[in-house]
């Protein structure tokens, strides 16, 4: 199945808003989906015979940047039987406040694998993932204050008293 009857396949099923663009250069191409909806459109991915995307590869989060003012999550989806691949990028505007985290639905109902890989964009960008059955810190202690790759992060000098270098 190719990258455009895959697209034809999505906006059969969900209609035309489903897919908000697309990126068709560098190395794979991406759909770009409608964030809150990107559940929807793994299961029917998953479920679907003529797809049976059945791996989630790779699921990361993306900080576009402070004057972009965007976060986001790229979705790596493979199906082993018909040894197919696709890139599937979700993302929404957010202001940098650390009290409201930007947000996302969580796909660990469709891929079990999620589980770890949304806790990671959490714990390293702050993006909070609606719906994850235990989403906290994976890498960071509990008490760490910020997200390390978000592009404004600044290291703090000292945690619990020890010289941060």
């Amino acid at each position: 199945m190719s990258f455009d009857e895959i697209k034809l396949l999505l906006t059969d099923k969900f209609g035309e808003g489903i897919i908000v663009g697309e990126e068709r250069t560098g190395m794979q191409p991406a759909l770009l989906i409608d964030a809150d909806r990107i559940a929807e459109v793994c299961l029917e991915l998953r479920n679907n015979p003529r797809t049976y995307f059945d791996f989630l590869g790779c699921l990361s989060g993306v900080d576009y940047g402070v004057e972009a003012g965007r976060f986001g999550v790229v979705y790596h989806l493979s199906s082993i039987p018909y040894n197919l691949q696709l890139v599937l990028k979700i993302s929404k505007a957010n202001s940098r406040d650390l009290e409201e985290l930007p947000s996302f639905p969580s796909i660990t109902s469709v891929y079990r694998a999620a589980d770890w890989y949304e806790r990671e964009a959490y714990d390293m960008l702050g993006i909070y993932f609606e719906g994850h059955p235990d989403l906290r810190r994976l890498l960071m202690p509990d008490d760490w204050e910020g997200f390390p790759l978000r592009k404004d992060y600044q290291n703090a000098e000292y945690y619990k008293g020890i010289k941060i270098d």
